[in-house]
């Protein structure tokens, strides 16, 4: 056993020196103060790190209790050139999604834990050939496939759960 902690040790220890060096060495396309590191398109901050990296001060007020939430943000390519093209095009939007996975079981946090899945539908909603069934239409243009997670009572919740729900899985 402690054969297995020291090379654990050792490894890790290495790792600390890589990790830094590699950030680098891919010309500081890492993550921003605010959470961001758009190169591999996550991000990884508190709703309150998000709402400034986005939007700039006034975050406290959007963000209320969620302030300190941890929140995980993963999104694809066909996302980025869907939100550039203004979120209605098929040419660019067609197979656009994003996670979210929110962790409010933190100091301060709202005590809440949700993960979504979204997806682009365009703006003819339910009518759209991207809609699944069993989704919840979002930002206009954008299908909700799932939303569960735990509330603030402790309760834990499934309000949307399109049928397929996996990415890529409606095409």
């Amino acid at each position: 056993m402690k054969k297995f902690i020291s090379c654990a040790a050792v490894v890790s220890v290495a790792l600390l020196g890589v990790v830094p060096a590699m950030a680098q060495a891919a010309g500081g396309k890492g993550f921003d103060k605010y959470g961001y590191n758009k190169t591999a398109r996550v991000f990884v901050g508190t709703c309150l790190s998000w709402y400034e990296g986005k939007y700039g001060s006034g975050g406290e007020a959007y963000c209320g209790a969620y302030s300190n939430d941890r929140l995980v943000m993963k999104w694809n390519k066909t996302w980025d050139e869907c939100n550039a093209h203004g979120n209605d095009d098929a040419t660019y939007c067609a197979g656009a999604m994003l996670t979210n996975e929110w962790n409010g079981k933190v100091r301060g946090g709202s005590g809440e834990v949700w993960h979504y899945k979204i997806i682009w539908v365009g703006s003819e909603g339910e009518d759209s050939p991207y809609w699944r069934s069993g989704g919840a239409l979002v930002w206009n243009n954008y299908e909700e496939l799932m939303s569960q997670g735990i509330s603030e009572g402790g309760n834990h919740e499934s309000l949307v759960h399109a049928t397929p729900n996996g990415f890529g899985a409606g095409k």
